[in-house]
């Protein structure tokens, strides 16, 4: 009885083992999808720039200011922001400029005003914020920017007078390194005077290049 039993308990022992091997090998489509899909690509590494996380700024700027019927003449000063936030700032400005004879002091000889009386000087503190923030690229390099617009009011000192002055305007930040930026501005810088005999609102549009670092 027992040498019968022995070839049926191998058949089966048998038919067991064939069944886990061929559970645990791969099935042919996997086999196809190995060949075509190579999991284990490396992947490029991608460092993107810093901005400095100090929120100070201050620096130079110079450039051209209309002095409505005073000429066009050069301006220059310095600036200083506080950033509260990405897009959010507040900044002062100090600005000079010397001012031209009006047509009339030409054509007619007339002189309403000193050499000394001239000198216009301005100081404004102004809210600002950055509408549009992106990147530059030039070849290879890309550098940050902010495009933002400003709006504040102070003080213009002018033939000896001090006038309430506001203004507004737009200008671009553009990030050399991470503590250093170049500015383009554009504002126009409001206030009414008499010196010619009336009280008249004056626009006075100034256009300037800025360099600024950050602490």
């Amino acid at each position: 009885m027992e040498s019968r039993l022995q070839p049926v308990v191998l058949i089966g022992l048998l038919a067991l083992a064939r069944a886990a091997v061929a559970a645990d090998a791969p099935s042919a489509n996997e086999r196809v999808l190995d060949d075509v899909i190579q999991p284990g690509i490396e992947r490029r590494k991608i460092e993107s720039g810093k901005i400095d996380s100090e929120n100070f700024e201050v620096g130079l700027f110079g450039g051209v200011m209309s002095v409505e019927d005073f000429g066009t003449n050069n301006v220059y000063g310095l600036r200083a922001a506080y950033h509260i936030t990405e897009d959010f700032f507040l900044e002062g400005n100090l600005g000079i400029t010397t001012t031209q004879k009006t047509s009339a002091e030409t054509l007619d000889r007339i002189v309403l005003l000193t050499d000394n009386q001239r000198q216009l000087t301005y100081y404004s503190v102004d809210f600002g914020y950055n509408v549009l923030q992106g990147q530059h690229y030039i070849g290879r390099w890309a550098f940050n920017t902010n495009f933002y617009v400003v709006a504040g009011a102070g003080n213009t000192q002018f033939a000896d007078n001090e006038y309430f002055t506001y203004n507004f305007g737009a200008g671009l930040r553009f990030f050399a390194t991470d503590w250093l930026a170049l500015h383009t501005d554009f504002r126009n810088y409001v206030f009414t005077h008499s010196i010619l005999g009336t009280d008249k609102e004056v626009q006075n549009l100034e256009s300037s290049l800025g360099l600024t670092l950050f602490f």
